[in-house]
């Protein structure tokens, strides 16, 4: 019983995941999606957080803010994830392209990602360390979150044009 009080007292200390809320942090949804992340997240316990709609698990923490600037069209690489009934599509950026966030250009790297065509936006960013070979791994287990924001476009390839 002290082994597990204790284990609990060292996680309360860890330091809040603290990264900028998004302009639209306040939008309702937001809440919603919070509400419904799961308390896990690629073998990372979710940690306390440091701003409105963000949510962080393990360390380094992989980072969600919810009411991020929706994305208008793109030639971004876009990627549709499915889980069940559930597909959202995400812009996959690059570490260098202008719409990754600075506080997601890190020394070693992460994936970043950003829901396209839904309001409001969500983003994700996945240190590579936690990434493994499949970043895009977290968008499945998030998914069913991520869908309560509302979808108003979809991603289209080229053989759409």
């Amino acid at each position: 019983m002290a082994v597990a009080a204790a284990v609990a007292a060292v996680g309360a200390c860890s330091s809040p995941v603290t990264v900028p809320a998004g302009p639209y942090a306040a939008d309702p949804v937001c809440g919603e999606v919070l509400q419904a992340l799961p308390g896990e997240l690629a073998g990372g316990e979710e940690r306390s957080i440091g701003s409105q709609s963000i949510a962080g698990w393990g360390e380094p923490a992989i980072t969600l803010r919810c009411g991020v600037d929706v994305p208008g069209p793109s030639t971004e690489r876009c990627i549709t994830v499915e889980s069940g009934d559930t597909s959202v599509d995400w812009l996959a950026l690059e570490a260098d392209d202008d719409m990754v966030p600075e506080h997601a250009r890190r020394e070693n790297g992460s994936w970043t990602f950003i829901t396209y065509g839904r309001v409001p936006a969500v983003e994700v960013v996945v240190p590579t360390e936690r990434g493994g070979d499949q970043p895009t791994a977290v968008l499945v287990d998030l998914a069913s979150a991520v869908e309560r924001t509302t979808p108003e476009r979809s991603c289209i390839g080229t053989d759409d044009l």
